[in-house]
């Protein structure tokens, strides 16, 4: 029963990081902040481990001469395995162990009955939906029992979750700031995943990156350029970058700052029709065309509740939207405005949830958890995030166009175009830079004038 409830808190979660309820709050609601849970995890002991890891690799059932013989195989597999899980979940947790060939792994093993209690949770979720459907009928949140029958086979097929990792690695090669830890395929099966072990402090953890001399304001701005090549060029999203899942850190070799991206279970793959239409409405967002705003919210389903998505996606006020959301940042009062009417929104959100693409609906989630760690981190809306975005819109459009194009003489016109469009968003960032040079040297210069004595 408690892993029910459980499984029903994180997708209420996600509901609620969705709806705006408490954005830029770095305190959601975390499942692994339960007591019970805390506590139910630590009794877990190396017998237990060893037998769950052994009936997943081997499906050997426990107490079997077979078992007997293959936990000397384990042994003999690992020179250490840590008892103490490094991090734990409601369907996994991860261990460090040390191979015999001296290679270090993070080894994360399924906890055991999770593949059978998963359609049992998942029945209990739509019971309790319908319940609370009956007792409020304007709240819609059929869509996370949907979402829920989807994505959760997928989250329990830990071959998928390495098969997730080669391939953002691959598409995401060219960032040298970034690392997924390698998959070891020879020791991995549904429910235990082996990987390289990557160290490093949380992405969110600011203590720690100045005690290691890391630029917080880069790490933000390579989190933003990952994340938009994700979403709007590649249309392949990791979903679930949480702090415990987006490390930091120095790179061995040369020194240089490095985000490492862990827990490839749960990706959301969007449709071209959908990533192109989300890249001209948030290019009309950045450069505040409203018009074009209320056009590709209506074609991403939002309809007559156009302004409150364009406020969900930006977690700004419709106010600033108008204004522009690139112009302006986001105040405190605009932060106590937008929480507080948030919930007398209520039905509506609900309304406009259950109405857009389903793609929208791990896009919101991930939204919400990559500005939780902007806001802990001090560096949310910044401009050079809105012109990153910019130029991964512009690249993913003109690729299309060229794409869908047999003219020689067009495919010139979009790529001269789009060169001189980027060159503009170089241009203005360039002009953002001088400015912010200018406005430091000029308090220096005050502050020598006004205390000579401190020079």
């Amino acid at each position: 029963m408690a892993r029910k409830a459980l499984k029903l808190a994180s997708w209420t979660s996600m509901a609620l990081a969705a709806s705006g309820i408490y954005l830029y709050s770095n305190k959601h609601l975390d499942p692994n902040d339960f007591g019970a849970v805390r506590v139910g995890r630590a009794v877990a002991t190396t017998a237990v481990i060893s037998y769950d890891y052994l009936t997943s690799l081997r499906s050997v059932p426990y107490g079997s001469e077979e078992y007997v013989q293959l936990r000397s195989k384990i042994q003999d597999l690992f020179v250490s395995f840590e008892d103490t899980p490094l991090g734990a979940a409601s369907l996994a947790q991860v261990h460090k162990a040390v191979l015999r060939d001296g290679r270090t792994v993070a080894v994360k093993v399924q906890h055991p009955k999770v593949q059978a209690q998963s359609s049992k949770d998942i029945l209990l979720m739509e019971v309790l939906v319908l319940a609370v459907k009956q007792l409020f009928p304007e709240f819609e949140f059929m869509w996370l029992v949907d979402e829920a029958k989807k994505n959760l086979p997928l989250e329990l097929d830990f071959l998928n979750e390495g098969r997730n990792a080669e391939k953002v690695a691959r598409m995401l090669k060219h960032f040298d700031f970034l690392k997924v830890p390698r998959i070891y395929w020879e020791l991995s099966t549904k429910r235990v995943l082996l990987m390289e072990f990557v160290d490093g402090g949380q992405v969110n953890d600011r203590d720690y990156m100045e005690k290691n001399g890391i630029d917080v304001n880069e790490i933000s701005r390579h989190l933003g350029k990952m994340y938009s090549e994700m979403i709007f060029v590649n249309g392949f999203v990791h979903c679930d970058p949480h702090p415990g899942n987006v490390l930091v850190r120095k790179r061995p070799d040369t020194g240089r700052p490095e985000i490492v991206l862990l827990d490839h279970g749960l990706y959301q793959v969007l449709t071209d029709e959908f990533r192109l239409d989300y890249c001209r409405l948030w290019q009309s967002l950045i450069w505040t065309d409203m018009k074009r705003v209320k056009t590709y919210s209506e074609r991403l389903g939002a309809g007559d509740l156009y302004p409150l998505f364009a406020c969900m996606l930006t977690a700004r006020s419709w106010d600033s939207v108008n204004r522009g959301i690139s112009r302006a940042p986001v105040t405190t009062t605009e932060d106590s405005e937008i929480r507080s009417n948030a919930a007398n929104y209520l039905p509506q959100i609900s309304q406009l949830l259950n109405r857009v693409p389903r793609q929208m609906l791990l896009i919101f989630k991930t939204n919400d958890l990559l500005r939780g760690i902007e806001a802990a981190l001090g560096t949310r809306a910044s401009a050079s995030s809105f012109l990153s975005m910019s130029r991964c819109c512009v690249r993913a459009l003109a690729w299309h166009e060229r794409r869908n194009t047999c003219s020689f003489f067009r495919r010139t016109q979009i790529s001269c175009s789009e060169a001189f469009t980027l060159w503009q968003i170089s241009l203005h960032e360039l002009i953002l830079h001088v400015k912010g040079f200018r406005l430091a040297h000029w308090v220096f210069a005050l502050l020598g004038w006004l205390f000579p004595a401190l020079h």
